[in-house]
C-alpha cells in the first residue's frame, strides 16, 4: 500500500523544473556530499589494492583524535566534524522544500507524526537485521584478504570520547539517510528513473563511498542500501532508516573503542 508520500515521489517532472534542473541539483548536492566522498574512496581502494599485501594490509582509521597533544583543540575540532557534515542533508531537505509544502514529512522525518515508537522499533529491527549478518560479512572479508582492518574509533573511552562516538554516529545516519535515500527517491524519478534503477543507483552510492573500508564494506553497504531502499519504497519513512544507521554506528563505534584494547582480533 503505498501512501500520499510515495505517491509523490512518482510524480514526474513539472514544467516550473524541468529535467535539466534536477540533473544540474543532483549532482551539485552530491558532489559537495557523499558523491565527493564516493571519489575519494575510489581512490584509496585503487591505492590499497596496489600497495604491498594488499587491501587486507592496509589500515582505515576512522574517529581518530586530530590534535593528540592538545585536547581541547581536538575537542574543537571534534565538534566541527560533527556538525558540519550535516549541512548538506539540510541543504537536500531545503531543496525538496522547492516541490514539497512540508519537505520533512514528505520524506517521513517528521516528528510529530502519531506511532514515532513504530519508526523507533522499526529502526532497531532493521539495525539489527542489517547489523549482525553485516558483522559476518566484514570478517569473512577480511578472512578472504578483501577488506582493509577498520578501526572504527580511536578517542579512547572516557564519557567525553563516548558522546563525541554517538554523535558521529547520529550525524551519518542524517547525512547517509536523508540524502542517498530521501532526497534521491525523490529527485531522481522526476529524471524519469524507473523504479529499480533508483533503488540500485542509491545502493552503488551507498557502497562507493565506503570503498575506503574495502571490498567487504563495498558490498555489505550494497545490501544495506538495498534492504533500505525498499523499506522507504513500501513505508515511505527516512526516520526509521536514520535511527537504524544510528544504531549500528554506536554499537560498531562504542564497541570498538571499549572492546578493542581488550580483544585481539578486533
Amino acid at each position: 500500500m503505498r501512501g500520499p508520500a510515495a505517491e509523490e515521489r512518482s510524480a514526474g517532472p513539472t514544467t516550473a523544473a524541468p529535467r535539466a534542473a534536477y540533473a544540474l541539483e543532483v549532482l551539485l548536492l552530491l558532489f559537495v556530499s557523499l558523491g565527493r566522498s564516493a571519489v575519494y574512496a575510489v581512490l584509496s581502494i585503487i591505492d590499497m589494492s596496489t600497495r604491498p599485501g594488499g587491501v587486507a594490509a592496509q589500515t582505515s582509521q576512522l574517529n581518530p583524535t586530530l590534535v593528540p597533544d592538545r585536547p581541547w583543540l581536538d575537542a574543537i575540532y571534534q565538534v566541527v566534524e560533527t556538525l558540519l557534515p550535516v549541512v548538506p542533508a539540510l541543504l537536500a531537505v531545503y531543496l525538496l522544500g522547492r516541490t514539497h509544502a512540508a519537505p520533512w514529512a514528505a520524506i517521513g522525518m517528521d516528528l510529530r507524526r502519531r506511532g514515532w515508537g513504530r519508526d523507533l522499533a522499526a529502526g532497531l529491527g532493521l539495525a539489527a537485521l542489517i547489523g549482525v549478518p553485516g558483522l559476518g560479512l566484514f570478517l569473512a572479508a577480511r578472512a578472504a584478504g578483501l577488506a582493509a582492518d577498520v578501526q572504527a574509533a580511536g578517542l579512547g573511552t572516557s564519557v567525553w570520547a563516548m558522546l563525541v562516538l554517538v554523535a558521529r554516529a547520529l550525524m551519518n545516519g542524517l547525512l547517509e539517510e536523508v540524502i542517498v535515500v530521501g532526497y534521491l527517491f525523490d529527485r531522481l524519478p522526476r529524471l524519469g528513473w524507473p523504479p529499480w534503477a533508483v533503488l540500485v543507483a542509491s545502493a552503488l552510492l551507498r557502497g562507493s563511498y565506503h570503498l575506503y573500508q574495502g571490498w567487504g564494506g563495498f558490498a555489505g553497504n550494497i545490501v544495506m542500501g538495498l534492504v533500505f531502499g525498499l523499506w522507504y519504497r513500501r513505508s515511505g519513512r527516512v526516520l526509521p532508516l536514520v535511527v537504524a544507521h544510528t544504531a549500528i554506528d554506536v554499537v560498531a563505534f562504542v564497541g570498538y573503542a571499549v572492546l578493542a584494547p581488550r580483544v585481539g582480533w578486533l
